[in-house]
């Protein structure tokens, strides 16, 4: 009896081995300069990820028991899991408020968020001096269940399969399993609502890691409302790179997208700048008041200040009156630049909480060393990789495969024969 397993007719009933190996041959022109650039430096971030873990987290970064967190988490993890927002707002809007419109790029969202969560992981893992112990915030060993720790842990890792099942058929399309497919379509809707809740908590749950840290963050970045700030904020971070990382690769991967969908771009674009202006006025008012609240008038008039009113002026201001604008006048080109300012600002933000701002006024100022950078764009330039080679295999800008829809139609006559 040959027990050898199958894939579906779709994918010409190849044995399941010889598919994966084939599928795993390199697609397009090889000499790109995104290739030509990223494959030395992913070259050597893994020497210096192996010998990290031979001589320990001090043999290549700059970090101290004063400093124990630096790039890998204030950029890696802070702000990469603010650019994976965008999963959980859109899947909100298209499942929960039923905005059909942007049910078109939902999938290409939970993939990028998914493989954000997934090599932040792998980013903080770097950053723990004992890796083995990752395990201790998730049973509560040493901190206890009613850490912030224990729940940003449980968050992260339940988050992370949430948006493996929402992400799953468009796998299942990709292996021709019919049966697995209609499963896991069914267990969507409760995996979405799942895990915006679980986002939520999460993205709130970072910035209260740092209510911890009062007396070692500048006053400017520091207040009690550190969760809501960075809930809010990861609105407009996650749309914004949705709005970038659309436009990229509806350039990119062009051949993959219909034609209806190409026309679609542009309104949906559009359509998320509104939404990231009204975020990003959120965050501004509130900013203020805690400004307010605050009394931090004082402050302004020092270096911290001048880079505080950059911060506030140029990246939250700005980029919000240029989303106005631009959705007013219906001008892409500028919701497209209003999303790069927002993204750049995102960044200043969160490394001004963990980097920049946090012991400002030590002596010996933390800075990264070149080879914590090369790590970090080593994880940056890996997960680029696996996206484009998931795009350009699976059906997550191109349409799903004939028999999606004939399933579904199929299953529509079953219901209204029964009814009749």
């Amino acid at each position: 009896m040959n027990n050898r397993a199958y894939i579906a007719a779709d994918n010409d009933g190849q044995p399941i081995l010889k598919f994966l190996l084939r599928e795993l041959k390199p697609k397009g022109k090889a000499l790109t300069p995104f290739n030509i650039i990223s494959v030395p430096i992913i070259l050597l971030g893994v020497v210096l990820i192996v010998y990290r873990f031979i001589y320990g987290i001090g043999s290549i970064t700059n970090l101290s028991q004063d400093m124990p967190w630096g790039l890998w988490i204030g950029f890696d993890v802070v702000t990469g899991v603010a650019f994976a927002g965008g999963a959980y707002v859109l899947t909100f809007m298209v499942y929960i408020l039923n905005m059909k419109k942007y049910h078109s790029i939902v999938r290409v969202t939970v993939l990028n968020g998914f493989l954000a969560y997934l090599f932040y992981a792998g980013a903080l893992l770097l950053d723990l001096g004992r890796p083995w112990n990752v395990i201790n915030p998730i049973i509560g060993n040493n901190f206890g269940v009613s850490s912030v720790l224990f729940l940003v842990a449980w968050h992260f890792l339940l988050y992370m399969v949430a948006q493996l099942i929402e992400f799953s058929p468009a796998i299942a399309e990709w292996l021709g399993a019919r049966r697995a497919r209609k499963i896991l379509s069914g267990m969507t809707l409760a995996a979405v609502i799942f895990g915006i809740t679980l986002s939520m908590l999460h993205q709130s749950g970072l910035g209260a890691l740092y209510l911890m840290a009062k007396e070692k963050i500048h006053p400017l970045w520091y207040s009690e409302f550190i969760p809501i700030m960075f809930f809010v904020s990861s609105i407009f971070a996650g749309l914004s790179m949705v709005i970038f990382e659309g436009s990229v690769s509806h350039r990119i991967f062009a051949d993959q997208i219909s034609d209806k969908h190409q026309k679609a771009q542009a309104g949906i674009i559009h359509g998320l700048a509104k939404v990231c202006t009204g975020a990003l006025f959120a965050y501004f008012f509130l900013q203020v008041l805690v400004f307010l609240h605050g009394k931090n008038w004082v402050y302004i008039n020092t270096p911290m200040g001048y880079w505080f009113l950059v911060e506030m002026l140029g990246f939250v201001l700005v980029p919000m009156l240029l989303f106005f604008y631009s959705y007013r006048k219906g001008n892409i080109f500028l919701i497209r630049l209003a999303s790069i300012v927002t993204m750049v600002g995102v960044v200043l933000n969160r490394l001004n909480v963990t980097v920049i701002g946090f012991r400002w006024d030590a002596a010996v100022h933390y800075v990264p060393s070149w080879m914590e950078i090369v790590v970090t764009l080593t994880v940056l330039f890996t997960e680029i990789w696996i996206f484009r080679w998931v795009i350009n295999r699976m059906p997550v800008l191109r349409e799903s495969p004939k028999w999606v829809n004939e399933t579904k139609t199929n299953q529509v006559s079953v219901v209204d024969h029964r009814r009749a």
